[in-house]
């Protein structure tokens, strides 16, 4: 029985959990493992680790991929509860840890340790982006791989808007709007989600300043690609993943187009 069935036919672990763990554990089988591995990034015995891991269904399906093991680390302990208890019940050696990118050093025992690290959707919600790439870097082997996705913060929904389950936060390019009419529109929707929209106006995470901060801080670019249609939406929506990569070098299209800017990068 696979890893996904077990879980589903569990029923000591909530609906709602379960859902965000399947979720995960289906994006890293069918699309992370596969294509990281096609590339030559991911192999049998490596060590694993996922910075913003939640319930840690990603790096379940590295752990049954072949990875060695694996550590999982976020700043949301109810998650990282449950992803233990899943781990625990399915038998993966998977390490799941309360850890603060930004403000709490990297222990010892995690520094050069990985040959892989995941940073998927996390690096535009970081206030200091060339920081959290320099603290990320201490965690990685030299040579080793950093995969990070995100959405271009000029992109339809790159605002993260949708977040606020309400009317305007359905609408694409709000964040374009002056601040005046976009702190109005998003007033309404959930306090800690009205916070984090705000928060992510003043970050204004792009491409260009994500490329730059990882040259700055040592990392040279293995690979880029940038999505129309996110590879995740075939979780979701049951959609195809589209690159515009080819046309990203005209001007302003990975910007306002791309719903998902997508790297690997290397540690020099």
């Amino acid at each position: 029985m696979s890893l996904y069935k077990r879980i589903e036919k569990n029923n000591e672990f909530p609906a709602n959990d379960k859902y965000y763990w399947g979720y995960q554990y289906n994006l890293g089988r069918e699309v992370l493992v596969p294509y990281l591995r096609k590339l030559g990034v991911f192999h049998n015995g490596d060590r694993v680790t996922e910075i913003g891991s939640a319930e840690g269904g990603v790096l379940a399906a590295f752990v049954e991929a072949g990875a060695k093991d694996a550590l999982a680390t976020d700043i949301a302990s109810n998650r990282l509860d449950m992803g233990e208890q899943i781990a625990s019940f399915l038998n993966l050696p998977i390490d799941f840890k309360f850890h603060n990118i930004l403000n709490e050093d990297v222990p010892s025992e995690w520094e050069n340790a990985a040959d892989l690290l995941i940073l998927r959707d996390v690096i535009e919600h970081l206030d200091d982006t060339k920081y959290a790439l320099k603290q990320i870097k201490e965690f990685i082997k030299p040579g080793g791989f950093l995969y990070v996705t995100f959405p271009p913060y000029y992109s339809p929904f790159g605002g993260h808007q949708h977040n606020l389950k309400n009317f305007w936060g359905k609408l694409p390019y709000l964040h374009f709007l002056p601040d005046i009419i976009f702190n109005k529109l998003i007033s309404s929707g959930r306090d800690a989600d009205i916070v984090e929209v705000k928060r992510l106006r003043n970050i204004r995470m792009t491409p260009s300043k994500f490329l730059q901060a990882a040259e700055e801080t040592g990392y040279s670019v293995f690979r880029k690609d940038y999505y129309l249609l996110r590879p995740v939406f075939k979780m979701k929506f049951g959609l195809p993943a589209i690159k515009i990569t080819p046309l990203a070098s005209l001007p302003l299209v990975k910007d306002l187009f791309s719903l998902e800017a997508s790297y690997i990068l290397q540690v020099k």
